[in-house]
Formats: structure tokens, sequence, C-alpha cells
């Protein structure tokens, strides 16, 4: 089995998070994409695609039998609603959907429970990210927000 080393996210991966400090808690109002009842879908700050995403609940939970029946059932729409608003704004290959419980699985802020949602395209892992220790993503922050908003609003509405 082939391993990709990434320890500059070493860093982003290992600090600890508190409710008082957590970044899901006061999150950037420019990274939010849809905000719904329960929770909302933010744009993540340290992408590994363009596109990526995140459905967190707007209680600070760490997992998923911390949430409430309406809390899961409006996660589990919002991560439906961001596989179709990726797949038109972006048309992947694929798409990751993943959730990381605790350190030893991955979870880089351990206390509050979020979902990942991931475009994939054939050849999205090359060797910029392997041998130059940098991730190379063809769109901003902004532009990824601004064309993701309306494709929510809309999803949302029909």
């Amino acid at each position: 089995m082939d391993r990709l080393w990434s320890p500059w996210r070493h860093e982003y991966v290992t600090r600890g998070e508190t409710s008082s400090d957590c970044i899901f808690c006061q999150k950037q109002a420019d990274l939010v994409v849809f905000d719904g009842g329960t929770a909302c879908v933010i744009l993540n700050l340290y992408p590994y695609n363009t596109g990526h995403v995140m459905v967190v609940p707007h209680r600070h939970v760490a997992t998923l039998g911390d949430l409430t029946a309406a809390e899961l059932a409006e996660i589990g729409v919002l991560t439906q609603r961001a596989e179709a608003a990726l797949t038109e704004a972006y048309r992947p290959h694929g798409l990751n959907v993943g959730i990381n419980l605790g350190k030893s699985a991955g979870a880089g802020i351990l206390e509050h429970l979020h979902v990942h949602v991931v475009p994939r395209w054939s050849g999205d892992t090359n060797f910029m990210t392997v041998v130059g220790e940098a991730r190379v993503l063809s769109e901003e922050l902004g532009a990824t927000a601004a064309r993701l908003r309306p494709i929510f609003e809309r999803l949302a509405s029909g």
C-alpha cells in the first residue's frame, strides 16, 4: 500500500477546540453557503479540493448520538443538497462524503460534528500535494461561495 504524507496539515488536525473557540460555533458569514433551521453548509477554510463544503449542526455536539431527530434529518437533507449543488456547479467525477468522529479517525475539530462533502475528479491528486507540499485549488473561496449560494437557495425552495 502506498502512503501519501501531508505533514503540513498536522498543526490543523491536532489543535484542540472548545465551544468558546470552535470555528463552527463562530462561523464566518462569508464561508456560509446555506443556513438552515438547525444546521448549515459552510466552505472548508482548508479545502482538499475546490468546492469542499461541510454540513454542520448549529448546536455544539460531538457525535451523531448527540443530535436530535430534527438535526439529524436536516443534516441528511443538507448533505443531499450539497451533493446536488456540487454536481451542478462543478460536474465532478465523484464525491467523498464522510464524518470523522474522534482524533484517531482523523477529526480536526473533535467537539463539533461535521459532514465533509468533497468533489473529486480523476487525476485531482497530483505531484504538487506530495512533492510541493501545496494544494492546487482552481478557485478562491469567495468565488466558490458565490457559485454555490444561488444553487442552494434554489434547491431549498424547490
